[in-house]
């Protein structure tokens, strides 16, 4: 048993605010304003200045490339082609794996306005395969040594560039699962865990993974689904197979479908392939993809409504949107369900109508607040694109959270860093101040919804007793501070189960077959 005493933001329904906290055997026995004499003997923590909130959730991220990305370079804060060049060249001399991985490129963010070239990969790395990912996770440039690995699997596909090195929509993804079948077992399993230990020093508790990415058989979907549920220290993973194949989730028994890759309906803006209802205004215009056709996605939606599961569908345009939206409905019009909370991952550019439908069905959306004033991808890049009037319109958080319709938080990492105390910045200091939320709405928005999102929110989401005992402390009170000075918290602990975070120790044959057997709720 232990009591913390000092500034507790329980997020619940009232969003309130009390001075002690008591964790008793890895569950809160009581929260409030006066302690019981039954605690008066309980150890006690001050908190002073820090205050108790709960863990976070990242409701959107791709676990298993980001943990591989993770492994790899990150050249998100480099500002030239230059610097990215040294930063490889050093990189290169110390990286032991067989395919160098190197992430977050932008041509929006360098001055020289360009993505590197093939031939800038080949001039610092001649020897060893590099796979540079743009920001986005839709693009990647390759050096000549993996093109020539991967060729013969992608130079008949859409989006395919030898002469620059840049793949591209399909021939993208068929590179991308390339490099994810290269990786071995335990190289995978080690770069998962070392990912959770990330998150968790972000204060970061849950994460919902969307997974299958190009592995033999849907492997990784079984493999995150294992470790995740022999995960140490508390740590809570909830897995979303990313396919239109409904028997994929069941066979599995898992209780969702969806989320990027197969279960995307369009791309990006910064790879103009996100679907749009009005075409792009710059030189390449265009409307974008949709990848698949009305009539399918709304046969998807039915089947896997009808099987059960809870769906969440990628869409970044308007189009999409709207495609998701109508195939949503179609599916509980079909199949009404109760409490489905089937979402709509990023929704970066809601339709009105597609809003409306939300509201009406209970449709929930995991978004990015991170991609608000993004500089991998900038709004001046995006007003270049697509005009003014739709940037101003992009991630309207307040306009959705006035529909009454339920926003959590995810970083869609390796797109973006899995920053909880980023996403509430961002949140609370939108680039159109009206579509800013509260620090209330953003912490709930980072917490309590994204457990719900998963069914979680009886265990986990909200300090209140009965509740396990998942919390981080933060070095200040969101509430209180200045909204514009809210990056400047720090999460000094994760508390998960009423016991400190300790990092994942397990062998990966230990992880993968406890998981195989566990009950745990995956």
């Amino acid at each position: 048993m232990k009591v913390y005493e000092g500034t507790i933001l329980t997020v619940d329904k009232q969003d309130s605010v009390v001075r002690y906290l008591v964790e008793d055997d890895g569950r809160i026995a009581y929260v409030g304003n006066d302690l019981p004499e039954s605690y008066s003997n309980a150890p006690v923590e001050h908190l002073g200045k820090r205050v108790l909130c709960p863990a976070f959730v990242d409701t959107h991220e791709h676990l298993a490339p980001f943990a591989t990305f993770n492994a790899g370079l990150n050249v998100m804060d480099a500002r030239s082609n230059v610097q990215i060049k040294e930063m490889v060249a050093k990189f290169a001399q110390r990286c032991t794996a067989n395919i160098m991985v190197a992430f977050g490129a932008s041509p929006y963010s360098v001055e020289e306005q360009c993505l590197l070239s093939r031939a800038d990969l080949d001039e610092v790395c001649p020897n060893k395969p590099v796979f540079m990912v743009k920001y986005d996770g839709h693009a990647c440039v390759v050096n000549s040594a993996l093109l020539e690995k991967v060729k013969d699997k992608v130079c008949k596909l859409r989006g395919y560039h030898p002469e620059t090195g840049e793949m591209n929509q399909e021939a993208f993804f068929a590179v991308s699962d390339y490099i994810t079948n290269s990786l071995s077992i335990p190289e995978l399993v080690t770069n998962i865990q070392k990912g959770m230990d990330y998150l968790a020093q972000r204060g970061i508790g849950m994460v919902h993974t969307v997974s299958g990415v190009g592995f033999t058989g849907n492997l990784d979907i079984s493999l995150e689904k294992w470790i995740g549920r022999s995960a140490q220290s508390g740590f809570q993973v909830r897995v979303f197979p990313q396919s239109m194949d409904v028997s994929v989730a069941i066979k599995r028994k898992l209780p969702r479908i969806g989320g990027c890759f197969a279960c995307a309906l369009d791309g990006c803006f910064g790879s103009h392939d996100a679907a749009m209802i009005e075409p792009y205004i710059d030189e390449e215009g265009g409307r974008g993809v949709l990848y698949y056709t009305d009539e399918f996605v709304t046969d998807f939606c039915k089947q896997a409504n009808r099987a059960g599961l809870q769906i969440e569908l990628h869409a970044i345009g308007d189009a999409a949107f709207r495609q998701a939206t109508k195939a949503l409905k179609a599916a509980l019009d079909d199949h009404p369900r109760t409490d489905h909370r089937h979402g709509i991952i990023h929704a970066c550019l809601p339709t009105e109508e597609g809003l409306d439908i939300c509201a009406e069905y209970n449709i929930q959306l995991p978004m990015q607040s991170s991609f608000i004033d993004f500089p991998q991808e900038p709004d001046s890049f995006l007003a270049s694109i697509m005009g003014q009037q739709r940037t101003d319109a992009l991630n309207p958080l307040r306009s959705i959270w006035d529909k009454g319709i339920v926003i959590s938080a995810g970083s869609d990492a390796p797109c973006t860093d899995p920053d909880p105390v980023l996403w509430m910045q961002r949140a609370c200091n939108h680039s159109m101040p009206e579509e800013s939320l509260t620090p209330q709405q953003a912490l709930r928005m980072c917490t309590y919804n994204g457990a719900w999102t998963s069914f979680d929110e009886q265990e986990r989401g909200s300090l209140e007793p009965g509740k396990i005992a998942d919390f981080c402390i933060l070095s200040g009170n969101p509430y209180e501070v200045d909204p514009t000075t809210l990056g400047s918290l720090k999460v000094e602990g994760l508390i998960l189960g009423g016991k400190p975070y300790e990092q994942q120790r397990q062998s990966f044959v230990s992880a993968v077959v406890k998981g195989m057997f566990s009950k745990a709720k995956i």
